[in-house]
Order: structure tokens, then C-alpha cells, then sequence
């Protein structure tokens, strides 16, 4: 646990010093934060929308509880849309950081040092791994925070306000959340550890987010509906693709190749 700690302070040291990775941690959730909430002021209560259900949309029903009306309703729809595109907080973080501290040691020349360390490759995955979901989940949890106290601000309507945090999207930050930080760094690990350039491994390692985009395309066009159960499921499929993933970084993060690779 002590070698854990140790890659744990080392790590946050030295990717915190990068520009992109402190972009990716500070500004990108606040912005991400701020969309929803600006669309929530630019609409305010304003409930002159006053369609009837049968007039509305099937996309307005399905996420309109029975107490709001035509405008509030409009609203609940608005916000999930965007509320899909901030699920790219817990994605984008711990890519950037974990393609970053494999690849960015290398550039350091810190890496082989490191590798020929008695620290164990399990330790070391656990340490780089952690370094790079802590931030990302905080960084979730907390913008979320601010989400509900603004939107609890803004909103005068508890019965909207509800709407707007209903359990598809606790369950979507506590949950789903984490499990795509971890499936972000896994990718990122194993990319990260093939490759030399840490611009690269970023690149590469952000095709994480295209299921997440492919999520907001598919809501906003109709294809699908993002609900509890639609959530519930993405978590189980993801717990399992993080097991996969987990059992391929390690075995494709081979300390020995990599010494003799990167020389």
C-alpha cells in the first residue's frame, strides 16, 4: 500500500504540471457543467409551452413526469440532451492523465528507472490507475454538486427540479461514472504502453468518448431513450468490458519489453 501512495504522489506531481491535463480536470467539467445550467436560465420557468401529451413529441413524454406541464416538460428534454454530453468528464480525464504518465515518463526519462524498481507490475498499474480515476471521479462528483445547487437555485419548481435529478442520473454519476473512468484508464494504459509519443497516446486513448457521443446522437435523433433502465444496463455491460479490459493492460504491460523497447 505504501508503493501504491508513492506512485500515487509521484504521478499527480508530475501530470499536473501539463496544461492539457489540468484543462481536462478544472475547465472541461465546469464548461460542461455550465451548458445545462445556462439552459436553464435562458429558459427560466417559462411554461408557454402548453402543448397538450398528445401533441407532444414521444421523445417530451418519455422524460416528462405526469405533474409538469407542455414548457416544463421542454425543459426535463433540453436538459438530458446535454446532461448525455457531461458524461464525457468521467472519459476525457483519466484518458488524458493516464495516456500522459506512461508515455510523458518516457520523454522524462523517469520510466526505466521506475520499471527497474522491486515495485511490483500490479502496484504499478494500481498506482497509475488510481492516480487517473480519483481526479476524474472527483471531478464528476463535484461538478455534478455544483449542477444540483444550480439548478436547485435557478429552478423555483420542486417538481421540476426533481425531474432534473431524477435516479437515472444519480445513477449514471455514481455509478456508470466511475466505471467508465476505470474503462478510460485501461485503454489508456494499454496504449500508452505501446507507444512513444504522449500526444499520440492521447489521441489515441479519446476514442473513449465515441460511445458517449453515439449515445447523444442516438437521443437527440430518437432512436433511443436514455432511462433508469437504459443506464442500469450500460452499467452492467461496462463492468464487464472494465474486467476485460483490466486483464488485458496487464497482460499486454510487460515491464521487460518496454525497458528493452524504449531504450
Amino acid at each position: 500500500m505504501k508503493k501504491i501512495k508513492t506512485i500515487l504522489k509521484k504521478e499527480w506531481k508530475e501530470v499536473f504540471k501539463n496544461r492539457m491535463v489540468l484543462f481536462s480536470v478544472v475547465f472541461l467539467p465546469l464548461i460542461l457543467t455550465a451548458i445545462p445550467l445556462g439552459i436553464l436560465i435562458g429558459l427560466g420557468n417559462d411554461t408557454a409551452i402548453s402543448a397538450t401529451d398528445a401533441e407532444m413529441p414521444e421523445q417530451f413524454n418519455a422524460f416528462c413526469p405526469p405533474s409538469l406541464q407542455g414548457g416544463e416538460c421542454f425543459q426535463v428534454f433540453m436538459i438530458s440532451q446535454f446532461m448525455v454530453m457531461f458524461m464525457l468528464v468521467p472519459l476525457a480525464i483519466p484518458a488524458t492523465i493516464a495516456a500522459y504518465s506512461i508515455v510523458g515518463e518516457k520523454s522524462n526519462r523517469s520510466l526505466e528507472p521506475l520499471l527497474a524498481t522491486p515495485i511490483s507490475t500490479s502496484e504499478l498499474l494500481i498506482g497509475k490507475s488510481l492516480a487517473a480515476v480519483i481526479p476524474a471521479v472527483l471531478a464528476t462528483f463535484a461538478a455534478f454538486a455544483i449542477f444540483v445547487v444550480g439548478s436547485w437555485i435557478i429552478v423555483s419548481n420542486q417538481q421540476l427540479f426533481l425531474a432534473l435529478i431524477d435516479a437515472r442520473w444519480l445513477l449514471a454519476i455514481l455509478v456508470v461514472g466511475p466505471l467508465m473512468a476505470l474503462m478510460a484508464v485501461m485503454v489508456s494504459v494499454m496504449v500508452s504502453s505501446r507507444v512513444n509519443d504522449p500526444r499520440a497516446a492521447e489521441q489515441i486513448s479519446m476514442v473513449v468518448i465515441l460511445p458517449v457521443l453515439a449515445v447523444f446522437f442516438g437521443q437527440v435523433s430518437g432512436i433511443f431513450i436514455v432511462n433508469s433502465k437504459f443506464v442500469l444496463l450500460s452499467a452492467l455491460v461496462l463492468t464487464g468490458i472494465d474486467l476485460v479490459l483490466v486483464y488485458m493492460a496487464v497482460r499486454l504491460f510487460q515491464r521487460e519489453t518496454i525497458l528493452t523497447r524504449w531504450k
